[in-house]
């Protein structure tokens, strides 16, 4: 870790500014809010308990903030900052993940409070006076869209924030009180990262900026920020044993509310100064937090439902929620970003993302982003094309610039494939397949052992069988790719590749298991045997691993002999007594249907084999009993961490109807449409899903027609969908 810098206090006459004042301070919550609004749907608590591990606060779509509480509780089930069983409030950060399993940013802490004789420090949930945290009283806490509000009752303040995409706004209701202040924490980002670099100082009599260079997850993000106050504070002084702590001082009166903005920047303060000036320089709250509104309900509005009851209209407005919160925004308002190199870089005319969670999202998340972000799913794309060029590879799991490579395999290829194929219009697709072949010729991370023995041995490489089959998978993608390309040879290559998960297909036993260097299999093997990290998979065990074969179905058939063999044994992963075996056994493993895990990422395809080998269906009655059960309108409404939007992006394209199986093939699979319709904006207009007939009691797909053709394959492709038109389930 390198020396904390000491900070500076420079005390700075600056003119007034003229600023044009149209907040009503009397106003202490926006009003904007309406029943007829997509946006009153939503409940953005939907995941906030169990181990769903969602966001709550306010932010916009995409946007490169989040801010929102952070309790002084820390451990996975807090990995947001946030679970609903912790009223505790250490103050109010303007960075935070959504459903991850690993925890990170909460960057740039601030807590308005009351009081001189105070302890700068995180404190324990033991002791309310063992550092600045509060109680908020949850049974006045706002959350929706945009908007968030709360009060702490330790100080008796009312706590207001809303968002733009690189501003926060706070609006404090203080007492009357002559020791208020606002405390910004930089030390803060609790077990999970070290701060290496801070800076503070105060300009003038409104102003703090300053930025925190910080290791953890992300092993060196750097984070720029300017605060500014509506009136003037009284002095700014360091707090804290190590001084890691700004104080703002001011008077406050209960009949006028304060106001701050932050403002974040990863390449500068100027960055940061420049987003203020750009996306909020005003001061009206309510405005701010009902364009916020406005934002959400043109971003939910992309897609309209008809039918089904409230309860799954909440579900689904509040999954299409949540799916949109990430990937973020990255690059300041010039365009200028902060790359993978660790190098400022100037705008290219595009918009910078990061908070890739490619290993969860490449499989429902990303394809939904392909049909509702088309245009910022480009700039998506081609900045996974920058990374490459900036790190020599494409990113794993990516997070404010830093390349945290967690989890397996490499999620990123089907991504990439799948643009190409798509020939999404903005991607630059030389560029981005030569960082596809680029990537996929790699040798770490496992890759290289493939290369030599054709599999992964496990006496070579932990979780050995995840890893090759997440190669595999992602093989038949780069195939599908370079077919669209043209590039006959690397096509056959690839698809040769993407074969390698036959080597763990042990016929005697009906699974996937680990096979060593020398051509043995792993002894004693135990199919319950989920210990984490410490066996052939990841996250899991042979149960939920066999079916990690999308790309080559019929592939598989041919491992357990025939088709019927395959459907047999794919019924019994339904029905058999769910349980796990091993140590340390992952979390994540849950939402069991069987031996079936909703909860985590590597089953979600799986439901949807039956329409793949002609059993619909049954894939039907799965595919609703997920959706019945596995999703509520409860705080412990998700069966597994949100993991950044792909288990609400499942539940979406799941009630839609459709589901991208196949990695970068463009083709969308039918399983059980929960809507009687739907009506999704894109490039040609609108694209209509009707389920003629629909019902709990007729849930099967009898017929389907395109634009009033019968359709005789059960998938529909991506271009058909983004021309607009109809697609016309009739159920039985």
């Amino acid at each position: 870790m390198k020396t904390i810098k000491r900070f500076s206090f420079v005390s700075v006459v600056i003119p007034n500014v003229a600023v044009v004042m149209s907040l009503a301070f009397g106003a202490c919550s926006h009003s904007s809010h309406t029943e007829s609004s997509l946006s009153s749907f939503v409940d953005p608590l939907i995941g906030s308990g169990g181990h769903g591990h969602v966001f709550v606060g306010a932010s916009v779509p995409f946007g490169m903030l989040q801010v929102g509480p952070t309790s002084v509780t820390e451990g996975w089930d807090w990995c947001s900052g946030y679970h609903q069983s912790d009223s505790t409030v250490i103050g109010f950060s303007h960075t935070h993940l959504s459903g991850t399993g690993c925890g990170d940013l909460l960057d740039i802490t601030v807590m308005p409070v009351v009081g001189n004789d105070l302890t700068y420090a995180r404190g324990s949930v033991d002791s309310i006076g063992s550092g600045l945290w509060s109680y908020a009283d949850r049974s006045k806490e706002v959350v929706r869209p945009g908007y968030y509000s709360v009060p702490l009752t330790r100080y008796n303040i009312d706590a207001e924030m809303t968002s733009t995409s690189r501003v926060g706004m706070h609006r404090y209701k203080f007492p009357d009180s002559e020791e208020a202040a606002v405390v910004f924490d930089l030390r803060d980002g609790g077990t999970w990262k070290s701060p290496d670099d801070i800076h503070m100082e105060a300009v003038g009599d409104k102003r703090i900026q300053g930025w925190r260079h910080s290791q953890g997850w992300a092993p060196d993000q750097k984070v720029y920020f300017v605060a500014e106050f509506s009136q003037p504070f009284k002095s700014f002084e360091l707090k804290g044993d190590d001084g890691l702590f700004g104080r703002a001082n001011f008077t406050t009166t209960s009949d006028e509310p304060l106001l701050m903005k932050v403002a974040l920047s990863a390449v500068s303060v100027d960055g940061a100064v420049a987003n203020m000036e750009k996306e909020l320089p005003g001061w009206d709250f309510d405005a701010t937090a009902q364009m916020a509104e406005t934002l959400w309900n043109d971003e939910l509005g992309k897609v309209r439902i008809k039918g089904g009851t409230e309860e799954q209209k909440k579900i689904f407005y509040t999954a299409l929620y949540h799916s949109a919160i990430a990937p973020s925004e990255f690059s300041d308002v010039t365009g200028n970003w902060r790359g993978a190199d660790g190098k400022v870089h100037e705008s290219d005319g595009s918009v910078k993302y990061t908070t890739y969670s490619l290993w969860d999202t490449y499989r429902a998340e990303m394809p939904l982003l392909s049909i509702l972000q088309p245009e910022r799913y480009a700039d998506m794309i081609n900045t996974m094309s920058d990374i490459c060029e900036e790190q020599g590879r494409l990113p794993v799991w990516h997070l404010w610039g830093c390349e945290t490579d967690c989890m397996v395999g490499s999620p990123a290829l089907p991504v990439m494939a799948d643009a190409i194929v798509k020939n999404i219009p903005g991607v630059d697709r030389d560029r981005a397949y030569k960082a596809l072949l680029k990537t996929a010729m790699d040798t770490i991370r496992g890759n290289g052992l493939r290369q030599k023995y054709g599999y992964i041995p496990f006496d070579m490489w932990k979780e050995s069988v995840a890893y090759d089959m997440e190669y595999a998978l992602a093989d038949g993608a780069v195939a599908l790719a370079a077919k669209a390309m043209g590039d006959t040879a690397n096509y056959e290559y690839f698809t040769n590749r993407s074969h390698s998960y036959r080597n763990y297909f042990d016929p005697s036993t009906g699974f996937m298991r680990g096979k060593d260097s020398k051509g043995n299999w792993r002894e004693p093997f135990n199919v319950l045997d989920a210990s984490h990290r410490a066996n052939d998979y990841c996250e899991g065990n042979a149960w939920q691993y066999t079916w990690l074969v999308p790309h080559d179905v019929e592939g598989l058939k041919d491992c357990f002999g025939s088709k019927e063999k395959l459907i047999a044994k794919l019924d019994s992963l339904f029905t058999i007594q769910a349980g796990l075996e091993g140590t340390d056994i992952s979390p994540d493993v849950s939402g069991f249907i069987g031996q079936y895990a909703h909860g985590n990422e590597p089953g979600h395809h799986t439901a949807y084999l039956y329409t793949m080998l002609g059993e619909p269906d049954k894939g039907a009655d799965r595919l609703r009993e997920i959706m019945a059960t596995m999703y509520t309108t409860a705080p412990d409404g998700l069966s597994g961490n949100e993991d950044v939007g792909q288990m609400s992006a499942w539940y979406v394209l799941s009630a839609m109807g459709l589901y991208e199986v196949e990695p970068g093939s463009g083709r969308y699979w039918f399983g059980s449409p929960l809507f009687d319709e739907v009506e999704i904006d894109v490039p040609g207009g609108v694209f209509r899903i009707v389920a003629e007939g629909n019902g709990s009691e007729h849930p099967y797909i009898e017929s389907a027609y395109l634009n009033g053709k019968k359709l005789e394959n059960s998938f529909i492709s991506y271009s058909d969908i983004m021309k607009g038109g109809e697609l016309r389930f009739r159920m039985k």
